[in-house]
């Protein structure tokens, strides 16, 4: 099952994800910057959801209280509530 889930207080526009048996797929950010949302969608790849959301949750980008990689940590864990 692809979700999507529409980021707030960064630049990204929208993000994209899989989860097939607790394991994080084809993440995809639209938007943003295009090198860092790149490099992080390659890292999580295959990564158990909730240890993603353990390594992400609460990053911040320079003043804003939140990040792409937190807005991942977010919508994953919105996913595992549905």
């Amino acid at each position: 099952m692809t979700y999507e889930f529409k980021p707030s207080g960064v630049c990204a526009r929208g993000l994209s994800f899989e989860i097939e048996d607790s394991k994080l797929k084809n993440v995809r950010f639209n938007g943003g910057c295009n090198g860092n949302s790149q490099g992080i969608a390659r890292l999580v790849e295959g990564m158990d959801v909730k240890e993603v959301i353990a390594r992400l949750e609460g990053v911040r980008c320079g003043f804003k209280s939140t990040s792409c990689p937190d807005q991942l940590a977010k919508a994953l864990k919105k996913a595992l509530e549905e």
